[in-house]
């Protein structure tokens, strides 16, 4: 059984402490894939980044301290492909990249191994991380969830965190739990050392 975090209404989160390490390997991930080059051995060659974040519940704050990028998208995969089509064809907003082709879902070898590694060190799944990179005729900046996020994040008890691309040089990172936007959670960044899977 996957240990995900379980956000108590009696005990709210009010804070993420998100480690600089791990903004960077978040960073350096979208960056490295929106410029199209340096993919890693098996990575998947596209311009969708999406990873996972471990850390731990601390006083009322999440502690984001491990950053897992992953490399393959399972989006096209028999059942993954009709349950996608399905849900950006009912909640996605027509964008440049065709609906068959946007989404993304874990592959099953690269979670099990992040959530492994998340056991070990006892962390929890605290969420996911993508980039939205382009920019909308009614969102120029793409910092907050889409409807297609909020209904992929819906039941999730994870954090979703979107990093916005569509100006590289001014990257935009923000949190929301389960993906919905009256849900964002404040980021404070911290120096601590990360723990780091692949």
């Amino acid at each position: 059984m996957i240990a995900l975090l379980n956000f108590s209404t009696n005990q709210p989160i009010e804070l993420i402490r998100l480690s600089r390490e791990s903004y960077e390997i978040m960073l350096s991930h979208c960056r490295r894939k929106l410029a199209g080059e340096s993919y890693l051995p098996g990575e998947d060659q596209d311009r969708k980044a999406f990873g996972l974040l471990g850390g731990r519940v601390v006083k009322g704050a999440v502690e984001v301290i491990a950053c897992s990028p992953l490399l393959r998208n399972a989006r096209q995969c028999n059942d993954n492909k009709d349950y996608m089509d399905q849900m950006m064809t009912a909640h996605a907003i027509p964008s440049e990249t065709p609906f068959t082709e946007r989404g993304w879902v874990a592959d099953t070898d690269e979670l099990t191994a992040a959530l492994k590694s998340y056991r070990d060190l006892d962390l929890l799944l605290i969420g996911t991380y993508h980039m939205h990179r382009v920019a909308w005729p009614h969102d120029h900046i793409r910092d907050t969830p889409t409807t297609l996020d909020t209904m992929l994040g819906s039941n999730s008890r994870m954090l979703m965190f979107i990093l916005s691309m569509v100006d590289p040089a001014k990257p935009i990172l923000r949190a929301f739990y389960e993906g919905e936007y009256k849900r964002e959670t404040p980021i404070h960044y911290i120096a601590s050392s990360p723990v780091t899977s692949s």
